[in-house]
């Protein structure tokens, strides 16, 4: 009977097997309140979800706007070009002729 924990050393015991659970459950605790609850979770990622596809579409919109501004401004300089070439080739080409024909 000497192997025998007595009563009063069995009560120690299971106080302190209390406390531990008591203390390991305080901890999970713990991290529970710092999780999310799946119901916060799911509507948080759908408005992620929703941010994302809303900003994908803007930098589409973003980069078709680029493009149509580009082809906007080669046909401005292709316009300013001729404008300008154009009416100089119609006065100097005549001059040329004129000048050369002078001189013969």
């Amino acid at each position: 009977m000497a192997d025998e924990p007595s009563l009063g050393e069995l009560g120690r015991l299971i106080q302190a097997l209390r406390g531990d659970i008591r203390d390991d459950l305080g901890h999970i605790n713990a991290r529970l309140d710092r999780m999310v609850s799946n119901d916060v979770y799911a509507v948080e990622k759908a408005s992620l979800i929703k941010e994302i596809s809303d900003l994908t579409k803007d930098v589409e919109a973003l980069a078709a706007q680029r493009v149509q501004d580009a082809e906007r401004v080669t046909q401005t300089r292709r316009w300013m070009v001729a404008s300008v070439i154009v009416p100089l080739i119609g006065i100097v080409l005549p001059l040329i002729v004129m000048l050369r024909g002078a001189g013969a």
